[in-house]
């Protein structure tokens, strides 16, 4: 990810002040207010978090009320992806494709969440409640430098994160077209161990979430990268959900 800036207004800013003095601290506040900052980060977290929730909500009602939840499901799947592939090669244009992922994606998870509680009553609570409690201990875990984020640590994670996702696409384009059931469906001991490691796997994501914003802040990156990196932050809570909705699903599933 290259975080140098690319916005023109922080290269090419001109200043109309009548002495330099003036020039100096224009300058600096203007600079100060285009840099990337651990609060601007925060706040655009918790706003993504919000449109996330409630578009949830509103597909969650609907499908309560009778309406099909796997086409918007599906279609907010789709939607956020292709936000996320604009977002990850034009970082500059964060600030809009994040709002529009958090809604989409919002339509994503009410409609798998109203499912998975349709089939398993009372499983969302659980998994909402794990996905908090595995972000603040993970969180507690980089504050307080218990877990460090070395270069090995990124490619170990990158490396199993990567090799999840290609299995993930390699089992569904084999389900497709042949009766082969991938190793990780079913409620087996297999499969639920594989759960517990993808989760472990989405979990650890965090604490390179954590690094980025960290290191951007540092680096004064270009205010954008506020959007960039709440967008990042998002994306792993939403996956490491879901993850811990198929976990619970499986167990639920062996009473």
């Amino acid at each position: 990810m290259n975080f140098k800036s690319k916005n023109p207004f922080l290269n090419n800013k001109s200043f109309s002040a009548t002495s330099r003095a003036e020039q100096v601290h224009e300058a600096t506040v203007i600079g100060f207010d285009q840099q990337m900052t651990l609060s601007g980060t925060i706040n655009k977290t918790l706003l993504l978090f919000l449109l996330l929730t409630a578009s949830a909500m509103v597909i969650w009602w609907m499908t309560f009320n009778g309406m099909n939840p796997m086409v918007p499901a599906i279609g907010g799947a789709v939607v956020g992806l292709v936000l996320v592939v604009i977002s990850a090669f034009k970082p500059q244009y964060s600030s809009y494709l994040a709002p529009g992922y958090a809604l989409f994606e919002g339509l994503f998870i009410g409609g798998i969440s109203a499912i998975f509680e349709t089939m398993y009553p009372g499983i969302v609570i659980q998994a909402v409640g794990a996905t908090f409690v595995t972000f603040a201990v993970c969180l507690g875990l980089y504050k307080y430098q218990i877990v460090k984020v070395t270069e090995q640590f990124k490619s170990v994670v990158v490396a199993a994160t990567l090799a999840i996702a290609t299995y993930y696409l390699i089992s569904w384009v084999v389900s497709l077209f042949t009766s082969f059931q991938p190793v990780h469906y079913g409620n087996s001991m297999m499969s639920i161990g594989i759960s517990v490691f993808v989760i472990v796997i989405a979990a650890l994501n965090l604490f390179l979430d954590f690094d980025r914003i960290d290191k951007g802040v540092q680096e004064k990156m270009p205010k954008y990268m506020e959007w960039y990196g709440a967008m990042g932050l998002m994306i792993t809570l939403v996956w490491l959900y879901i993850e811990f909705l198929r976990l619970l699903s499986k167990l639920s599933s062996k009473d």
